[in-house]
């Protein structure tokens, strides 16, 4: 059961005070524990893909993150050039002020530029639930869908809130069976996990994939 549990952590470490020691001991970890994904900023992709090199782990990487205020034109760059790297699935951020605006065009192809630029890798869209009404939610889930998204995401983990099963459950049911839901931010536990995979949770980003993995408690935000 550990294994299936692990198989579906996305292991995080997206501090701008990172290390390269503190990347090792990431990858290592991951590698030991077989998660799904190293999560990383895009200066580490290319470190993460070697230490990786001959595993099963996958290097994700962010887009356009925290913020997602960088326009499209760049999100898109970023994204080629972290695959470029080794990433092998990409956590974009919506222009969550444009969402709120209702400039749904804007959105969608901000969007659609860096699923296109991803060229068939694995894509999610973080949303950041925590500042969006649910009406706003179900928009921006529906518009992922829309540009050829594979997964939506709950937070970046850097904002006013992170997951919880009340999103996790609201997304799964707009986006479907057919499209990833990744819940991140606050999840310090195996209770906490479970608790999103029974909301529909798809797949978990969080810092503490050791710990769950021990049955500890995190004090981490992320």
């Amino acid at each position: 059961m550990a294994q299936n549990y692990a198989a579906m952590i996305d292991h995080t470490l997206l501090k701008p005070e990172t290390t390269k020691n503190q990347i090792e001991k990431l990858c290592e970890e991951a590698k030991k524990y077989e998660f799904a994904s190293v999560c990383v900023n895009p200066t580490w992709v290319k470190n993460s893909a070697q230490l990786l090199a001959g595993s099963n782990v996958k290097v994700c990487t962010v887009i356009g993150f925290p913020l997602g205020a960088t326009t499209s034109e760049v999100k898109a760059f970023e994204t080629k050039n972290a695959i470029e790297n080794g990433a092998q699935e990409i956590d974009m951020v919506i222009n969550i002020g444009a969402l709120k605006d209702q400039q749904y065009d804007l959105v969608r192809e901000d969007i659609k530029a860096v699923v296109d630029a991803a060229n068939g890798t694995l894509v999610k869209v973080i949303i950041e639930t925590c500042l969006l009404t649910d009406d706003e939610k179900v928009k921006a889930c529906e518009l992922s869908v829309e540009a050829g998204a594979n997964f939506v995401k709950t937070s970046t983990g850097f904002s006013t809130g992170g997951a919880t099963a009340e999103d996790v459950a609201l997304m799964r049911k707009t986006v479907g069976a057919d499209i990833g839901v990744k819940a991140s931010g606050g999840v310090r536990s195996l209770e906490d996990m479970k608790k999103m995979i029974e909301a529909g949770a798809s797949r978990i980003g969080a810092s503490s994939g050791v710990a769950i993995m021990n049955g500890l408690i995190s004090d981490s935000n992320y």
